[in-house]
């Protein structure tokens, strides 16, 4: 480790260098109150920025002990301070001047969930935070006198306002960690009173707009019925009241526009946690919860769906199915079973993006087409052995087919945004129109044993002396390009997540471009099932975090996803 005074050296020697020389400063630095890291160096000043990370220990810092006593304070403290250290670097980005990136200082923006972020990590030994910086150039000549400044002047003006205890507002961290601590607890108390959800009353759950995750200004407030209405006795904020969704089958209906996707969508991010002034803080959902849809042309590997479709024309086994391109009933089909094996506990359905065949048949298309030329049974006669025998309980959303009521446990009408339960009064209409008898196949739990395979990779490719391309035996190194949350592309293929709608942040996507290729480089074998494999990275990522995908160091701009979220990118990889 060298001393800050020789980094100053090291800068003015290569001043008016051409710009490679600039890798001479990768190293470690001990500045007054901590380290500086200059992990990785960019090419040119149009190149991806530099990738730089400080450490300062605890005894520096300064946060009570209680403060990073666990993971879930840790993750809490972790996001706190990311958010305090952007607002002072945005106060600087660009003031040192240049071409291309010169300048840039660059940290990761935080949404309203909180999610464990490479961007800052509490360890026993201290607070790490990582981020990017532009080193600064005249066309492609240093000016390491600018990049002195950021290092010198505007860096440690930052690291005290963002990273001492001292300096920050006291109150607003203790609020953060408290709330941390409320929402943990009735995490505990879902389970513990069969719930698989609670909305609070007084909760915003409309957003600002379609692409703002923001509250909702003068909008109307969430009010549980009183049916469904239970108390808890938070270990903070003391008493607090709103609606527990029993566990069972739970139907959410009203008409168009009265927040039925409103209410289920609050209920999708309730696996997480969300900051304080967010209006969903106390929308809390089982953690395992997983939204599902139909997805035409999804890639579908060796997954048993013979519980929903059964019989094809074309003689397919469903016990082992595979396509290329799956239609929307066995893509759902596929989704719930995919679900069943990731652990899922809850699953959340809205009828607007669902297969209408693979939902439901009414009566009247049962007369017309029989049983026994229909292959697929319908989501509405699996949905209560999904609960009664596999403890997998259903939130759903309708507002065309009257058959669900048959099934629910509970109904709860969404009428201007307030709830209404309206089992007792639908339960009773129910048996002036009875569901004609149907005869399902008896239920089975899938069988899973699906072997992880890999794509082959393409050899490498090189020309020689005269310009023709010659064969290399190394294969080429699988190279990881995130398309926001959207998607990645690892080597020549793309994984498209657009319809994981619990992927909420392109940091988790990024991870898991990252999880995936070290899937392929490490894992894959022919062998190893994708149970095997992704629940081995699910223990890596709890004990050491994202670090341990990274090659001797990680960078800022990566996030934990769940673990549903690595099955369904696992479940989308292409491969024979």
């Amino acid at each position: 480790m060298q001393s800050s005074n020789q980094l100053q050296d090291l800068l003015r020697s290569v001043n008016r260098k051409s710009y490679p020389a600039y890798k001479s400063l990768k190293g470690i630095y001990q500045f007054d109150r901590y380290q500086l890291s200059i992990d990785h160096v960019q090419g040119d000043p149009f190149a991806s920025p530099s990738h730089i990370s400080v450490r300062i220990s605890h005894k520096d810092a300064g946060f009570p002990a209680d403060y990073y006593k666990d993971q879930l304070t840790r993750t809490t403290l972790a996001d706190f301070l990311t958010r305090q250290f952007e607002q002072q670097v945005n106060r600087y980005t660009f003031r040192a001047k240049g071409s291309g990136k010169s300048g840039l200082i660059s940290v990761t923006h935080c949404g309203q969930e909180v999610l464990p972020r490479t961007a800052c990590e509490i360890s026993d030994q201290g607070v790490t935070a990582r981020f990017f910086v532009g080193f600064p150039a005249n066309g492609r000549t240093i000016n390491s006198g600018e990049l002195e400044k950021i290092f010198f002047e505007f860096l440690p003006v930052c690291m005290q306002k963002a990273f001492l205890y001292r300096n920050l507002n006291k109150k607003e961290l203790e609020q953060a960690i408290f709330l941390a601590e409320d929402q943990a607890f009735i995490r505990k108390e879902l389970e513990k009173r069969s719930l698989v959800a609670f909305v609070n009353d007084g909760a915003v759950l409309p957003r600002e707009s379609g692409i703002s995750s923001r509250p909702m200004k003068d909008c109307v407030a969430f009010v549980s019925p009183e049916s469904l209405r239970i108390s808890m006795e938070l270990p903070h904020k003391g008493t607090i009241t709103g609606m527990g969704i029993p566990k069972g089958i739970t139907l959410i209906v009203g008409g168009g526009y009265h927040g039925k996707s409103t209410l289920l969508g609050a209920l999708e991010l309730g696996v997480y946690n969300h900051i304080a002034g967010d209006g969903r803080e106390y929308v809390i959902t089982d953690a395992t919860a997983q939204k599902l849809r139909s997805e035409d042309g999804r890639f579908v590997k060796d997954v048993d769906i013979s519980l929903f479709i059964n019989d094809l024309p074309n003689k397919k086994d469903t016990h082992c199915f595979s396509t290329e391109d799956a239609s929307g009933s066995t893509s759902q089909a596929a989704g719930i079973v995919e679900g069943m094996e990731a652990g899922s506990l809850v699953f959340l359905l809205d009828e607007d993006t669902s297969a209408t065949n693979f939902m439901v048949r009414d009566a009247f298309m049962q007369q017309i087409i029989r049983r026994e030329k229909e292959p697929i049974t319908p989501f509405l006669e699996r949905a209560g052995d999904l609960y009664e025998k596999s403890g997998i309980s259903t939130i759903l959303v309708a507002g065309s087919s009257g058959a669900f009521f048959h099934i629910a446990d509970t109904i709860i009408q969404m009428d201007n945004y307030l709830p209404v339960d309206i089992t007792a009064s639908t339960k009773a209409l129910c048996r002036d129109y009875p569901l004609s008898s149907s005869h399902a196949p008896a239920f089975q739990i899938p069988s899973s044993h699906r072997i992880m395979t890999k794509t082959a990779p393409a050899p490498g490719r090189r020309t020689n002396y005269y310009g023709r391309p010659q064969t290399q035996t190394q294969p080429e190194r699988l190279k990881v390009k995130t398309h926001g949350r959207d998607g990645f592309s690892l080597g020549k293929q793309e994984i498209d997540l657009r319809y994981i709608e619990q992927l909420i942040d392109s940091e988790q996507t990024a991870a898991l471009g990252l999880l995936l290729k070290y899937a392929i480089e490490h894992l894959i074998d022919g062998k190893k099932t994708v149970r095997e494999i992704v629940e081995f990275l699910a223990g890596k990522l709890q004990k050491e975090g994202l670090a341990f995908l990274s090659e001797g160091y990680i960078s800022c701009g990566y996030a934990m996803p769940r673990i549903q979220e690595i099955y369904s990118c696992f479940n989308r990889y292409r491969r024979p």
